[in-house]
């Protein structure tokens, strides 16, 4: 039996990302590395293009160092005589490309119609990608770990608390725009935790326009973002605090009302949704505003749209649980962290495309139907095997990664509901103070959304 493998000529054979490299290729690696001027001036055993790959493999492989990372993307090239590099070679070739190639990369590959570009009937048939004609985004953010060393302490501080505790590691703050139905990055930034969200939200508001509605949590409810926000021309849902004091400018049939935040005129939906189970029933008030003032939309169907946003945590959960298993990042300088998160998210986002690519032209599969865990397995194992680097003359979006996501869809979401509790004590300190916080099985769910109309109007102060 004799297996084919098409790579790049000489030194530059271990540079690839198996079947992702379609999606990554040669042309698009070297023209960040152009744009950065961080081509090698002479050709080396590691070429620069070649250090980008080591670091997107990385980005598969979290687990492991760099030499068996290497070592990964060798194993389909038995044959070739590929070098062997020292992990102290490794570590001057990451440092001499530095992350301006990675971040140019990171550009290249965001943005809102990635994965998801729809027209005609199918862009509506699409479900959660779109709603009433905009592209449904919500905006978060998250904490990565790094390691805990002098280097990495001049940039990142660890988390405190009002005992005077502190976290483990040093912390990084990663704020992403995210489109909701695909789960792919429109854009993020990242940086020391000492700025809060919004701090880093102003960043991202090059990636907003309009034909995009951005959902939010209650961080994000401050006048002067929302007010900047709506001037992009997208529109913004999000949640306020319950006891906030809002003008009312005039009431609206359905129960809802518009007001201002700032100067910008926005609509106020109050409901009280109660999740009811077999085991029980809860109910919690949602107060929403959105830049979305057409009577003709129920406030109702506002309140339902709102629950899209978790889907921005899936993509989180994706990212740390999956992706780095719950790990610290292993590099030790800010450089190398952020030349790691950009690697991180670039690998994550590539997944993501080829999971779109994989449900593009299939109306009857929601793209949230495709396992990332499957795609990222099956595209660890191309990258073993060092299969499917260079396409074909026939495009085929769907390949190898596209048939094991077909083959293994996630089921049709389901309304369930389950209490947060702590899964696995870390330790026995928390697993005394979890007492009575038992883990139970996830419970079909009724979800029912009463909207609390305003009964007077008010004018503004």
């Amino acid at each position: 039996m004799t297996r084919v493998v098409t790579v790049a000529g000489g030194c530059f054979a271990p540079g690839h990302l198996g079947e992702l490299t379609r999606i990554v290729p040669f042309e698009m690696v070297d023209a960040a590395l152009v744009e950065t001027h961080s081509v090698q001036r002479r050709l080396r055993l590691l070429p620069s293009r070649v250090v980008v790959y080591l670091l997107l493999a990385a980005g598969l492989f979290t687990e492991i160092g760099w030499s068996q990372v290497w070592a990964r993307l060798c194993t389909g090239l038995d044959g070739l005589g590929v070098a062997t590099p020292s992990a102290s070679a490794l570590a001057a070739a990451r440092a001499r490309v530095g992350v301006a190639p990675l971040r140019v990369l990171f550009d290249l590959l965001r943005g809102a119609e990635t994965g998801c570009v729809q027209i005609g009937a199918a862009r509506a048939a699409r479900p959660g990608v779109f709603w009433r004609g905009r592209l449904v985004t919500a905006v978060d953010g998250t904490i990565l770990c790094c390691p805990d060393t002098p280097a990495n302490l001049t940039e990142f501080s660890k988390g405190g608390s009002s005992h005077g505790t502190t976290t483990g590691y040093p912390m990084v703050r990663v704020l992403a725009l995210v489109a909701c139905g695909t789960r792919t990055i429109i854009d993020a930034v990242f940086g020391t935790d000492r700025v809060g969200e919004l701090g880093y939200a102003p960043q991202l508001l090059a990636s907003t326009r309009a034909g995009m509605i951005v959902l939010a949590d209650r961080n994000f409810a401050a006048a002067d973002w929302i007010t900047a926000l709506a001037a992009t021309g997208a529109d913004v849902l999000v949640r306020v605090k319950n006891h906030r004091r809002l003008p009312i400018c005039r009431t609206l049939a359905d129960g809802s009302s518009v007001s201002r935040i700032g100067r910008v005129e926005v609509r106020v939906v109050t409901a009280k949704v109660t999740i009811t189970t077999s085991d029980s029933a809860r109910t919690e008030t949602y107060r929403l505003v959105t830049t979305v003032l057409d009577p003709d939309v129920p406030a109702v169907e506002i309140v339902g749209l709102y629950h899209e946003r978790w889907e921005i945590e899936t993509c989180f959960a994706e990212l740390k649980s999956t992706s780095l298993g719950g790990r610290v990042l292993r590099s030790r300088t800010p450089t190398g962290v952020a030349q790691e998160i950009y690697a991180l998210l670039i690998t994550y986002q590539v997944l993501r495309i080829a999971i779109s690519d994989t449900t593009l032209h299939r109306a009857d599969v929601d793209p949230d139907r495709g396992s990332f865990t499957v795609a990222r397995h099956a595209a660890r194992d191309q990258l073993i095997a060092a299969a499917g680097i260079i396409a074909d003359t026939v495009l085929d979006l769907v390949g190898t990664i596209g048939r094991h996501v077909l083959d293994q869809l996630l089921p049709a979401r389901r309304v369930r509901t389950n209490p947060r509790v702590v899964k696995r004590a870390i330790s026995k300190y928390v697993a005394s103070t979890a007492k009575g916080r038992h883990r139970g099985p996830s419970r079909p769910a009724l979800i029912t959304i009463e909207i609390e109309p305003i009964l007077t109007a008010q004018p503004p102060d």
